[in-house]
């Protein structure tokens, strides 16, 4: 297949939006298996296939998508975009990673808003491929993100934490918790850059960009309590956005202790959302769309799964504009480094309290259920079974045990 080559590749905005959005929605068609997977799909997209940057370039992308809050496949689409095609090619790139998703979620959750869901055999199997999908997630970031004792322990704090405190004001305490103590005794090894590259976007937009994002942060609670409902479900999705660390499936404790606990969204829809996300391609964090059009708290539908969407990626934006123009000063802070590994641990912790609560208490009442929800692990971990697949077979066991009537 004949490729196509930029003039410059790698040497900043020479695209255009058109060309970006058409990359990025075969992209979102097609990318299955979550975050790490998404990372290997842009590089052969971008780099191989394309050559719109190199190797070295695409790296560091990855790098700081790490180093950031937010879903970082996301954010690494949002950022090869813009440096393409400036800031409206960001958009572009976003619009087309993710609106496949989204809208299939959001039909989803349409058609099954009115289902009784709790007594569905399908959907009690999407529940034990949920547990099989984040027990795999729980081990492998404890074992890139935990490496040593200071981290284990501050994952096990952050976990204890977790299950004994339960609401969203304790996840951002926890984070914040885990930042300041990286930041005081961890010292990661030094990232190597490579030569700077001039920004697609000015200091002065990047300045503003991080402006508007702490303010969105301080502003939107309080228009939450002056105005109700649709500031409510726009601040609750906002602030998981804000504060989700070491991607798309730390997002489920955010989520569930936002619109799960006031009553927003039943523990059953919830989780059988969370299992369908696992079957459509692009980013997790489109689990929100679904939520949106299934929460109770108006406007839902079209128009909640619309406001849900924008919430949960509009950090991306604000973080990814804000952060190019001072990456080569983040790349060179030890203290940033330190609180970035500190931040990572303690998701691991809150990541694991929510394999047990309400993951595992939601879903696993009988032997039978966690010899599928075991068969589900062994299928990722061992075989390399795509997700998508662990999520079908786990619907049909589902529906087979509530036929044969095993007791659960």
């Amino acid at each position: 297949m004949r490729q196509r080559r930029s003039p410059e590749p790698g040497a900043g905005p020479g695209g255009s939006v058109r060309e970006v959005l058409l990359a990025a929605l075969r992209l979102g068609l097609t990318s299955f298996g979550g975050p790490i997977a998404h990372i290997g799909y842009f590089r052969r997209e971008y780099v191989t296939r394309r050559g719109w940057l190199d190797e070295s370039s695409f790296m560091e992308l990855v790098a700081l998508c790490q180093f950031l809050p937010g879903p970082a496949s996301s954010q690494l689409g949002i950022a090869i975009g813009t440096r393409r095609a400036g800031p409206a090619g960001g958009v572009a790139a976003w619009l087309g990673f993710t609106l496949p998703s989204a809208v299939a979620l959001t039909i989803f959750g349409l058609v099954t808003v009115s289902a009784d869901l709790a007594s569905a055999g399908w959907v009690h199997g999407l529940k034990l491929a949920a547990v099989a999908v984040v027990a795999q997630a729980v081990w492998s970031m404890a074992r890139t993100l935990t490496p040593d004792w200071p981290r284990w322990a501050i994952a096990i704090i952050a976990a204890a934490i977790a299950l004994g405190w339960a609401t969203p004001l304790s996840q951002v305490a926890i984070i914040a918790g885990g930042a300041v103590i990286g930041r005081l005794v961890l010292r990661p090894t030094q990232f190597e850059a490579t030569a700077h590259e001039p920004s697609p976007v000015s200091r002065r937009t990047g300045a503003m960009s991080l402006g508007l994002f702490a303010g969105l942060l301080v502003f939107l609670p309080l228009a939450r309590a002056a105005d109700g409902q649709p500031a409510a479900l726009f601040e609750s999705f906002f602030r998981a956005g804000a504060l989700v660390f070491g991607g798309g499936h730390v997002l489920l404790p955010l989520l569930n202790a936002s619109v799960v606990a006031p009553g927003w969204v039943s523990p059953d829809q919830f989780l059988a959302g969370y299992g369908a996300a696992q079957a459509v391609p692009g980013p997790l964090s489109t689990f929100a769309a679904y939520l949106g059009a299934v929460s109770v708290v108006p406007p839902n539908g079209v128009a909640g799964a619309t406001i849900a969407t924008i919430g949960i990626f509009l950090p991306s934006f604000l973080l990814i504009f804000g952060a190019l123009p001072f990456w080569d000063w983040l790349r060179g802070s030890v203290g940033f480094r330190g609180a970035l590994a500190g931040t990572n641990a303690a998701v691991v912790g809150i990541l694991a309290a929510a394999l047990y609560d309400p993951i595992w208490t939601s879903a696993i009442d009988a032997p039978i259920d966690i010899a599928v929800a075991a068969a589900g692990l062994a299928l990722l971990t061992v075989w390399r079974t795509p997700p998508v697949v662990v999520v079908i077979l786990a619907a049909i066991a589902g529906e087979l045990i509530a036929r044969a009537g095993v007791a659960v």
